[in-house]
């Protein structure tokens, strides 16, 4: 009996360990999964972290190669505004030295001009030093001739019956001469309206200046009072010979004086009504002027014949238009407003030659 009891609890407690173990057996197998994915758990986060850690190790290293970059940019940029400095600075002094070049070159030039200067006065004064010696010894030498031509002449006069034949003659001339002065001042009046009409006020100008000229000249002559038995040109001998238009004639002193009148303001007018053309703007032609065409101004009616002191006044005329018109001193000059013809451009046109 009481081994059937003992067979009964033995039993017993072998199927309660059983049943323990049946139970123990199931609850290992889940810890162990749940060890599993808590260890896997664990690997994804230690993954993750590594991950996290790489990505940030990048994202360092990208920053400090950014920042490696943005510094070598910084250097650059600096190099550059350095070496822009630098240039900038090369140019100011590059500039600065060519400004002194140019400064000692225009200081070199204007003591060469001041030197060149200085040489050219001084040779105008030579120059004009020496054209006043020759004009004094030339003064000279005319009055010594004068003298002697006056010491010839009281030896020399003519005849009261060659100074008879000049008066008549010159009164002749003076009478015809007064009568084509009043011809003359009608054409002039024509040939005013004419410039009016083209509108040549600067040569209408001169024209009407001309005209009161010859009408002063006119009042002049009818109001002189000549006393043909005083005057020396009426009993004075010929001294010179000149050609006109292929003939000779001869004057004495006071008729040359008379053709060197008549070239002088016949240049002197020229001149003023090449520039009234000039100013007008106007085609030049020197035949076109009234001036030329009269051709009385200065003209006494005393001494020589209206058409030599005519030719002559023309040629002095055409010489002194072209200056005027081209606004020059080719023929003459000026002194104080007053234009003449050069002495030597004076001596070719008359061309007198001595009688004695």
């Amino acid at each position: 009996m009481k081994i059937n009891i003992l067979d009964r609890m033995v039993m017993a407690l072998v199927i309660s360990a059983l049943s323990v173990v049946g139970m123990s057996i199931p609850t290992n197998a889940q810890e162990e999964q749940k060890e599993q994915k808590r260890g896997q758990q664990e690997k994804q986060q230690e993954q993750k972290q590594q991950q996290q850690q790489e990505r940030g190790q990048r994202q360092s290293e990208q920053d400090q190669k950014q920042q490696q970059r943005r510094v070598q940019q910084d250097q650059k940029q600096q190099e550059q505004k350095q070496q822009q400095q630098e240039r900038v600075q090369r140019q100011s002094e590059d500039q600065k030295q060519q400004q002194q070049r140019v400064q000692q070159q225009q200081q070199q030039d204007q003591r060469q001009q001041q030197q060149q200067l200085k040489q050219q006065q001084q040779q105008e004064r030579v120059q004009r030093k020496s054209e006043q010696d020759q004009k004094q010894q030339q003064q000279r030498v005319q009055q010594q001739q004068q003298q002697e031509q006056r010491q010839q002449q009281k030896q020399e006069r003519l005849s009261q019956q060659q100074q008879r034949q000049l008066i008549n003659q010159q009164q002749q001339r003076v009478a015809q001469y007064g009568q084509h002065l009043e011809q003359q001042e009608r054409l002039a009046q024509q040939n005013i309206a004419e410039l009016q009409r083209q509108k040549r006020m600067a040569q209408y100008r001169f024209q009407e200046q001309y005209l009161e000229r010859l009408r002063q000249q006119r009042n002049h002559l009818r109001d002189d009072r000549f006393d043909y038995d005083r005057d020396p040109y009426f009993y004075t001998p010929a001294i010179y010979r000149y050609n006109r238009g292929g003939r000779y004639y001869e004057t004495n002193e006071y008729g040359a004086k008379m053709l060197r009148q008549a070239v002088n303001h016949g240049y002197e007018e020229g001149f003023r009504a090449g520039k009234a053309d000039r100013d007008d703007r106007w085609r030049g032609n020197y035949k076109d002027s009234y001036a030329y065409r009269d051709a009385n101004y200065g003209y006494s009616g005393y001494y020589v014949d209206r058409s030599d002191y005519n030719y002559y006044f023309r040629e002095g005329f055409r010489r002194g238009y072209e200056d005027g018109y081209n606004s020059r001193y080719r023929y003459g000059h000026n002194s104080g407003g007053n234009y003449s013809m050069l002495d030597n451009i004076l001596s070719q046109i008359l061309n007198f030659q001595a009688l004695r």
